[in-house]
């Protein structure tokens, strides 16, 4: 990563390294704490609801378990990481891959210690089943073929062998499984003496084995100890990457992607982030952001950008970074705080442009600066999100309810989500109480709703104790036929005291600032290559600071110099977030971006695309 990095004095140096033994331990103290508390608490409901009269076993049905596709190699050996679903059981998770509890216990000890929670990763191990001789070899020579330019395609065709390009995050165990063929197999077929791979190696996928005796036969043997690798020039390179019928689609040099490298330029970026790295322990947070940061630049250098990322730590405050580095940076990813954000903005004054990466509170401060770009959502965002949705999804005969708390606090979300949605000029049905007579009002709210069409719902409060009142109302509510449907800004989803059951009884519609689809293949390479480059999973920090580097970094190599006078018409899906921003008048800019997801009755979320 030398090549990428390039850190003045004062900069944190090697700051991944940071995530000391001692910042695990605590970590891993804290979690299991508040897992077996959950645990425990869980544990005396599932007991009291054994002895509830009434309590039907039978209206319980488990959900299916899919085998993941997506493994992970841990010393040595190979396992399924699979993703807990809601209701999924140790008992049902074993069947499906066809492991023992014990097994899942040996490999995931804190499962064990702390009990099965959703959103679990569990290390699986794969089972190989014994096969004879005859259908061992049978097996090795079934490859999946994808799409493939015509005169390669002609001699799969005919031989079913197929050339492989190795990535950088690849061995020959993941190889192997990709295309269904034994380790020692692809190890025979090009005269490999160890299991030692180099990236951009070629690699022959053997198939069947007397029909790829027939084509050597009929060509020049090549030298048995030479080892194929892409050739070194750029050009070289990417004219046969785009011949390789195993390169991802995402690799294409046809790729729509603006972070192609057929745009590419040499691009100066500048990192500021308060890591805490001369400490006892660092930011976990920020170093993940940083992580993903560092996986985003590779990426891009490994495709032909030239990229110079400089990294500062400022846990101690903006001074003492040069002036000169930051003024002649591309752009400038960070600070977090609004204080930090106006410090480097006067430094600077308005020759860089400014990314504001995580503080929801920044986005103010874009009317002051016209180099500053708010990279999250507003609130204000998902509001008008949901008033766009209701007018969508309404029907003749439907209606839509806005439940509010008496004497809310007057700056609270609630009352400016209702002011944006009587802005977008939607009539809708008020209903307001107390939480106090929260016991009461069934049969009011029924009155104020329709039996013929939906009944469209907004909690108009972020007051987590009533809008749980709400929501449990509205539960009791669908027992009697009513038809609701629940639409709500990203904050009720972090309210722990609403069962998720509740979610999906009333089809929750979330409008959202972040959301990660973890069906989708882009974001499952980026777990695999995350895993590969620290030994650890990503989180929502990590993704953060993925896509905001990608995204700026291609952009800025695209444009190249005035950039950001092009932004407005750059929108983009990255693997977490929706990338639309806008001019703020005179200001900076701002993200409306937003992703949208719906809670089933089938107990999945659903992402609208």
């Amino acid at each position: 990563m030398e090549k990428i990095c390039r850190r003045p004095s004062g900069i944190c140096r090697q700051i991944v390294k940071r995530r000391d033994n001692r910042l695990k331990s605590i970590d891993d103290m804290e979690r299991r704490m508040t897992r077996l508390l959950i645990c425990r608490i869980a544990m005396v409901l599932a007991i009291g609801a054994a002895f509830c009269p009434g309590a039907d076993a039978q209206d319980y049905v488990a959900p299916p378990v899919t085998i993941s596709k997506d493994k992970v190699k841990i010393d040595g050996q190979v396992f399924y990481s699979h993703v807990v679903l809601e209701k999924q059981t140790l008992y049902s998770i074993s069947k499906a891959y066809n492991v023992t509890i014990e097994d899942i216990y040996r490999y995931n000890p804190s499962v064990k210690e702390n009990g099965l929670r959703k959103n679990d990763i569990l290390n699986i191990p794969v089972i190989e089943v014994p096969q004879p001789k005859k259908e061992k070899r049978q097996a090795e020579a079934e490859v999946e073929v994808g799409p493939q330019p015509k005169a390669l395609a002609d001699h799969v065709a005919v031989s079913g062998d197929i050339k492989h390009t190795v990535k950088w995050y690849e061995d020959l165990a993941s190889i192997s499984q990709k295309y269904n063929v034994s380790q020692e197999a692809i190890m025979e077929a090009n005269n490999l003496k160890d299991r030692k791979l180099k990236k951009r190696q070629i690699l022959i996928i053997p198939g069947p084995d007397s029909i790829r005796n027939a084509i050597a036969e009929a060509e020049e043997p090549a030298a048995e100890s030479q080892v194929q690798t892409d050739p070194e020039s750029e050009e070289d390179y990417f004219e046969t990457a785009a011949m390789s019928p195993a390169m991802e689609e995402s690799d294409s040099l046809n790729s729509p992607d603006w972070w192609n490298p057929i745009f590419r330029r040499s691009v100066n970026a500048t990192l500021i982030m308060p890591f805490k790295a001369s400490g006892s322990t660092g930011n976990r947070n920020n170093m993940d952001f940083y992580s993903g940061v560092l996986l985003a630049a590779r990426e891009l250098t490994d495709k032909g950008t030239d990229l110079h990322l400089n990294v500062y730590d400022i846990a101690e405050g903006v001074a003492g970074i040069p002036s000169d580095v930051l003024k002649t940076s591309d752009f400038i990813i960070g600070p977090i705080a609004p204080n930090d954000i106006s410090g480097i903005a006067a430094i600077v004054q308005g020759s860089c442009p400014i990314v504001s990466p995580l503080d929801q509170r920044v986005e103010k401060l874009t009317g002051q600066h016209g180099n500053l770009i708010h990279a999250p959502s507003p609130q204000r965002a998902q509001f008008t999100d949901i008033a766009c949705w209701l007018k969508e999804d309404m029907q003749y005969g439907d209606r839509i309810i806005v439940i509010s708390e008496k004497g809310a606090r007057q700056n609270d979300g609630g009352r400016q989500l209702k002011a944006v949605i009587e802005q977008h000029s939607i009539s809708y049905t008020p209903f307001s109480y107390s939480i106090l007579e929260g016991r009461d009002i069934q049969s009011s709210l029924e009155a104020a709703m329709t039996s013929s069409g939906v009944n469209r719902v907004v909690i108009a409060s972020e007051s987590e104790a009533f809008v749980n009142d709400a929501v449990r109302n509205l539960n009791l509510i669908l027992h009697n036929k009513f038809n609701v449907v629940l639409y709500a800004p990203a904050k009720i989803r972090t309210f722990e005291t609403i069962e998720v059951e509740n979610f999906h009884n009333t089809s929750l519609h979330a409008s959202l600032t972040y959301n990660i689809d973890y069906d989708n293949k882009d974001v499952q390479d980026f777990i695999m290559k995350y895993r590969a480059m620290f030994g650890t999973e990503p989180t929502q920090f990590a993704f953060q600071g993925y896509d905001l580097t990608k995204y700026f970094v291609g952009i800025a190599s695209r444009y190249q110099t005035g950039w950001m006078s092009h932004l407005t018409e750059e929108e983009a899906e990255m693997l977490q977030n929706t990338f639309r921003f806008n001019k703020n008048g005179d200001g900076g800019y701002t993200n409306s971006g937003i992703r949208r997801v719906i809670y089933d009755k089938g107990y999945s979320i659903v992402t609208v695309e």
